[in-house]
């Protein structure tokens, strides 16, 4: 499903009650941790999650950014202005998990480095500042993906109150909506190391590469999109149903002479249209 299409739902056939007492679960459940550490990006989990700390404990809810360059500087500034909006308290830590070669390898297991390397440095704010517990913006229909980011929060014992909540994304969207959270139709966002492929190493250079690019498709208007790098080759995925507006002359025009500046060869638009975990498509046919 595109995330537009599932943005149209998160309006309508929500039980009020059942979607409250999910959220009062959710604040309780923050209540018996204290103190907390929000690993915190800015998209529209971990933004529900921070706003939910932030109402329950106050300033005993740290929201921790990573400052990494695997994360897009504009989501950094949509973190701090979230953060800012609502009176929490934010910070960034530096991760080096692209000094790490088997992060760098690009292997299907990148994602356990990745949020191995973050959970490791927020542990270390936490004994040096009193924080015993850290938590994390997964949501139950992360349960059924290939995530191995989540075996690195069971290895350093993050808990994922959305989860235990029982939350889904569609409920917390709407939960966000309805508590005037911006985040609340926010496209699905990932690393941009995500865009690169399985068994091609990641690099500062070539990530930055795609956050230039996906800078300049979200300039055109376009709001759920993957810049996908495949070396010499760049495939443009589009959320299916903003695909009418990419699929003309002047547009294609627009998407070579972007590309073409950044060093790509072939420039291609996916007709399959944007879906999450593109790469992962190939693991679940081995």
């Amino acid at each position: 499903m595109g995330a537009l299409a599932e943005l149209g739902k998160t309006t309508t056939a929500f039980d009020a009650a059942a979607l409250q007492q999910k959220q009062q679960r959710l604040f309780e459940i923050l209540r018996g941790l204290d103190r907390v550490i929000v690993a915190f990006s800015g998209g529209t989990d971990s933004a529900y999650l921070a706003w939910a700390a932030g109402q329950v404990l106050g300033d005993r809810a740290l929201l921790i950014t990573a400052d990494s360059a695997s994360m897009p500087e504009s989501h950094k500034r949509d973190a701090e202005e979230f953060a800012q909006r609502y009176g929490l308290r934010h910070e960034y830590v530096a991760t080096r998990e692209f000094e790490n070669p088997a992060y760098a390898a690009n292997n299907p297991d990148r994602c356990f480095h990745c949020k191995d390397e973050l959970f490791t440095r927020l542990e270390e704010v936490g004994r040096e500042r009193g924080y015993a517990h850290i938590v994390y913006g997964v949501n139950t229909d992360d349960l059924g993906d290939y995530r191995p980011g989540q075996n690195a929060a069971s290895k350093h014992q993050v808990r994922a109150p959305l989860v235990e909540a029982g939350l889904s994304k569609a409920e917390i969207r709407e939960l966000s909506r309805q508590a005037g959270l911006p985040t609340w139709d926010r496209p699905a966002a990932a690393c941009l190391s995500s865009r690169i492929p399985y068994g091609t190493p990641v690099t500062i250079e070539n990530v930055k590469t795609v956050e230039k690019g996906e800078e300049a498709v979200k300039a055109l208007g376009f709001r759920q999109f993957r810049v996908r790098y495949h070396g010499d080759l760049v495939r443009l995925e589009i959320a299916p149903e903003e695909l009418p507006k990419a699929l003309n002359a002047e547009m294609a025009r627009k998407f070579t002479e972007i590309f073409k500046s950044l060093g790509f060869l072939y420039v291609t638009l996916d007709l399959q249209g944007y879906r999450q975990g593109s790469f992962n498509e190939r693991l679940k046919k081995s």
